[in-house]
């Protein structure tokens, strides 16, 4: 089975693997938002507020008894007192991560009536999802005689069917421009934007820490076809968070472009992408990456030299400045030979005319 036909193939509730040990596991992921439902002012307690709705979560009516500890994450929001009453106080993030319940049970062999499609079980999870969107939504935490209303957005690029949506919708408007200088020809993307990974799970093992073009070429080559792709450090994802992110290591995170050779292999890549974590095999990390789609036109940008991505870039001008150096020490080498010959020549040009 080709890269472009496994990914199509591809249930929502299945991992994906792909090269170097690397694996998209299916998860959902909400976002939440912490509203004060009273007059007080107290100080936000993170921990009750994340001890309360973990309770709520693994009890009925809900049951996510599997839910771990470190699948929700509660922080409160900076500068309370400066904020309107109607503002949220703390924000959080919630994962489920086991999906075991949407699977068909008996997918190879048994009773036929049980089986499911893609498509249908694409449709039962994108039911499944909005129910429990719809079931957190505005309930309310009685945290101690503190009122919090709690309310929960699925991020857009978890969503397939609205990423899919927006550049629909995009290209569509593109089309119908008076801006537009070729009418009635209608485009397609045909690049995705990964960013937030760890560099060093696309990089060459023992050589170095900084993602491989190379290493990075094999591993998105399993989502099909690639005519070119570029690489960058993603410091820009730490500097969008909040105060604790502001030491991040510079380097540590790259942001990927990758252009497909069909627009069929850019729309499955995409439809695996979304809604997955990406883990490696022997580490506990589970990274959740952002994943877009190009709408710049980057790879079609005249300024862009597609030979050469931003890592080479930085380690051509150092080692220019090496070079650099090198020649002024091997010049004031010279300089310093040619004076002292000078000297030594006038020298004994002297001893002679004294004798």
């Amino acid at each position: 089975m080709s890269a472009a036909t496994a990914a199509a193939a591809l249930r929502p509730t299945e991992p994906f693997p792909i090269p170097s040990g690397l694996s998209l596991a299916p998860r959902l992921k909400l976002l939440l938002s912490f509203f004060r439902a009273d007059l007080s002012v107290s100080p936000v307690d993170e921990w009750q507020l994340k001890s309360a709705l973990l309770a709520f979560l693994r009890n009925p009516p809900l049951s996510l008894s599997l839910l771990q500890d470190s699948d929700l994450s509660v922080s409160r929001l900076p500068d309370l007192q400066k904020r309107r009453r109607e503002d949220p106080v703390a924000s959080g993030v919630l994962h489920v991560r086991d999906l075991s319940s949407l699977r068909p049970s008996n997918r190879k062999g048994g009773d036929h009536a049980e089986e499911m499609t893609r498509e249908q079980e694409e449709e039962k999870y994108s039911q499944w999802r909005s129910s429990l969107a719809e079931q957190l939504s505005d309930i309310e935490l009685n945290l101690k005689g503190v009122m919090y209303r709690m309310t929960v957005e699925t991020p857009l690029s978890d969503d397939f069917r609205a990423v899919k949506k927006s550049w629909e919708d995009f290209y569509a408007s593109e089309l119908f421009s008076s801006r537009n200088p070729v009418r009635k020809i209608a485009k397609r993307p045909d690049t995705i934007i990964v960013r937030g990974v760890p560099s060093r799970w696309f990089a060459e093992t023992r050589i170095s820490s900084k993602a491989s073009m190379l290493v990075t070429h094999t591993i998105f080559s399993a989502l099909g076809k690639i005519r070119t792709l570029n690489i960058s450090d993603d410091d820009e994802l730490g500097a969008r968070k909040d105060d604790a992110s502001k030491g991040l290591i510079s380097g540590l995170n790259c942001k990927v472009w990758v252009q497909f050779e069909s627009y069929d292999d850019f729309h499955n890549a995409m439809k695996a992408l979304c809604g997955r974590s990406l883990e490696k095999e022997g580490s506990r990390l589970k990274v959740d990456y952002e994943v877009t789609w190009d709408s710049k036109g980057f790879f079609r940008n005249a300024q862009y030299e597609p030979a050469q991505s931003k890592l080479e870039e930085r380690d051509a001008s150092v080692h220019g400045r090496k070079k650099h150096h090198a020649s002024r020490i091997e010049s004031d080498h010279r300089k310093r030979f040619r004076v002292g010959y000078l000297w030594y020549t006038k020298k004994i040009s002297t001893l002679m005319w004294c004798a």
